[in-house]
């Protein structure tokens, strides 16, 4: 029962294989909070002691700053031993580098109430899905890195960029994996329609999926976990607390990074207690639904201290009863034909 999180597996029809317990560095670059330099290489630190040998990371994390500190901790590990997957879309700039019309990222804007990331400085994000926008992005990350190659790349978020990123992004990383610059390619959104068109209309190795297969929300299910699976493409998920909503359902949690609706907070509440009932932190529950899926590869864990990562292991191994399972679906809290953990 449960899972190794230490498994390694493979990205689809790629020969990359990643832990299947993956880390994320949103929470290093500083997602609603700040991050020490130190504090974030303890945490990296401590997932490499653990076995974690997939990292995940973007330009927006920090504005550049989560590629750095990532960079920092992995430096001087053996290089073949480890998955790095970064993303392209968007490009870490300083207002006096911005030429007039760009496309600059208002809702990440600094100095905002409601911006994601702390302590950015002057830097800005321009939204950039063309073909030089992508290779740009590339060098820019192997720079802040300061590593020799990326193994995965994905398309960031092009919520409202389709045509540019099927037009632009999409070949410019097809080029590249020919060319061997990269290893595999593919997109990462916290919505599952545009990812499932990824799937069924390119090539893509890969998908990382946000939020949208997790106990709170398995729309993933209407397509894109069927076609990944059809197609043979690997699905990595993240955000599988719901931006914290899950562990933690109060009055001003968030949900996709915003506050979250008093509905959704109730069925988060329900959802602790069913897994109370039967003994199971709801944490362990979350962590291992959507592992059960045969369309998904691995989860990615975007943790901020080696104490919040140490939960992760844990609850990947935990064996559940399949009542708690029941009970969830008697709720109507999951869905009929999700699989569950055996």
């Amino acid at each position: 029962m449960g899972f190794d999180p230490l498994e390694r597996v493979t990205v689809g029809r790629t020969g990359l294989q990643v832990t299947r317990l993956g880390f994320g560095a949103a929470s290093i670059g500083g997602l609603f909070r700040p991050v020490t330099d130190e504090d974030a290489r303890a945490a990296v630190d401590h997932a490499w002691d653990l076995g974690i040998r997939s990292f995940d990371v973007a330009p927006l994390y920090g504005y550049g700053a989560g590629e750095r500190r990532l960079g920092a901790a992995l430096h001087g590990r053996p290089r073949d031993v480890f998955v790095l997957s970064t993303k392209v879309g968007r490009l870490v700039m300083t207002a006096a580098t911005i030429e007039p019309g760009a496309d600059v990222d208002r809702q990440a804007l600094h100095g905002r109430e409601n911006a994601f990331y702390a302590d950015v400085a002057d830097r800005q994000i321009v939204f950039d899905y063309s073909s030089d926008g992508v290779r740009r992005s590339l060098d820019d990350s192997l720079d802040r890195l300061g590593l020799d190659r990326i193994d995965l790349a994905y398309i960031h978020d092009p919520d409202r960029h389709w045509r540019a990123a099927i037009e632009g992004a999409y070949p410019a990383l097809e080029r590249l994996r020919a060319e061997g610059v990269v290893r595999a390619i593919g997109a990462g959104m916290n919505q599952a329609p545009m990812l499932e068109r990824f799937v069924r209309e390119t090539d893509v190795d890969a998908v990382l999926v946000a939020g949208r297969y997790t106990l709170l929300d398995q729309v993933a299910l209407d397509g894109l976990l069927p076609a990944a699976l059809e197609r043979g493409v690997a699905v990595l998920v993240a955000g599988v607390m719901n931006s914290g909503l899950i562990a933690d359902p109060r009055p001003g949690a968030t949900f996709d990074y915003l506050p979250a609706p008093p509905a959704l907070i109730g069925r988060a509440r329900l959802l602790g207690t069913v897994c109370e009932r039967h003994g199971v932190p709801v944490r362990a529950a979350a962590i291992q639904f959507p592992l059960a899926h045969p369309a998904v590869t691995g989860l990615v864990a975007g943790v901020r201290t080696p104490a919040h990562l140490d939960e992760y292991p844990t609850a990947f191994r935990l064996g559940i009863p399949a009542a708690l399972w029941d009970d969830l679906r008697a709720e109507g809290l999951l869905r009929s034909e999700a699989p569950v953990p055996s």
